[in-house]
């Protein structure tokens, strides 16, 4: 059976999965062409890594796609370093540039400046008609099952028909992805992919370390809990020693503040505690998960991953 086809701008993917920007640290060049070479389209996440590095990873994952896979960044809108690191993307000639955690204007200009697709990433279709009308080449419409920073705190598949009804672009669902069945379910209510998080932390070529990983697969239902993220939303991570202390408000001390975001409350460092969990530290840094990170029981390989899903979503086709 043919796949529906996922269009973006120029990029026609084999498959109609994205994989999720994830920092910091935990989708770089490994996972972002493992995702690309299996016929999806890899991101990697520009957040809270040295403008340099990033560069660097850009062009490894080139290398490792020999040039023909899909691959963009991530850049949240929140960080200091959002401009320079959005423009240095750009100048690497990146197929895309996906950017949450609020919107700026100026991004879609440089967008058409280097002639660069910009995604946006909603939650609501009021933001997402808002995005097209500034210049987005497509919308990410994130429910509250995502990992992460949330921006609602409705269900995707309660936003995606509001979302999609209300744009002539791309929609790309997202939050609690997982198998065949939810892409399926996306496509039909209309979708025009999947963007996917959790799932690929548990493959062999994610870039988080091992510690990281083994956190998602001895997580069981209710692991998950809503943090109160310094950046002024709501977070969804895997509960450890760090989440209950920071858990009703509490203050955890900032020994350095590295001043990477526009605005902080400075009740915790975010940047220290995801550095830790990248660190292999999954204990007391904070480990963002999906909401249904209990039904990730396996590290596999990006392209079986892929295929699976495929597979489940041809079967369900057919038996339609």
């Amino acid at each position: 059976m043919k796949f529906p086809e996922l269009k973006i701008a120029h990029m026609k993917p084999k498959v109609p999965i994205i994989q999720g920007g994830m920092g910091v640290g935990i989708s770089l060049s490994g996972l972002a062409s493992a995702v690309a070479n299996a016929g999806g389209i890899g991101i990697i996440s520009g957040t809270g890594i040295p403008i340099e590095e990033m560069k660097g990873h850009i062009r490894k994952a080139r290398e490792l796609t020999q040039g023909i896979g899909y691959i963009g960044v991530n850049v949240l809108y929140a960080m200091t370093d959002f401009a320079e690191t959005m423009k240095a993307a750009m100048e690497e000639k990146v197929d895309f540039i996906i950017s949450g955690a609020g919107i700026s204007r100026d991004m879609y200009s440089w967008g058409k400046e280097y002639n660069v697709p910009v995604i946006s990433i909603v939650s609501s279709a009021k933001v997402a008609r808002m995005s097209e009308r500034l210049g987005a080449s497509a919308i990410v419409v994130e429910g509250f099952e995502a990992g992460g920073h949330l921006g609602t705190d409705r269900p995707l598949f309660e936003i995606l028909p509001e979302v999609v009804e209300a744009v002539n672009i791309p929609v790309i669902a997202a939050g609690g992805i997982l198998n065949g069945k939810d892409l399926k379910r996306a496509l039909d209510m209309g979708a025009s992919g999947v963007q996917m998080g959790s799932r690929f932390v548990a493959s062999e070529e994610c870039d988080a370390p091992l510690t990281f990983k083994e956190k998602y697969l001895n997580s069981k239902e209710g692991d998950t809990t809503l943090i109160k993220s310094v950046v002024g939303l709501e977070g969804r991570a895997i509960k450890n020693a760090f989440t209950e202390k920071i858990s009703d408000d509490k203050k955890v001390k900032i020994d350095k503040c590295y001043t990477c975001l526009k605005k902080c409350t400075h009740r915790f460092c975010i940047y220290d505690s995801l550095l830790k969990s990248r660190g292999g530290d999954a204990e007391e840094g904070l480990v963002f998960s999906g909401s249904r990170v209990h039904e990730i029981n396996d590290i596999l390989p990006v392209k079986r991953i892929i295929d699976n899903i495929m597979h489940e979503y041809n079967g369900l086709a057919v038996s339609k």
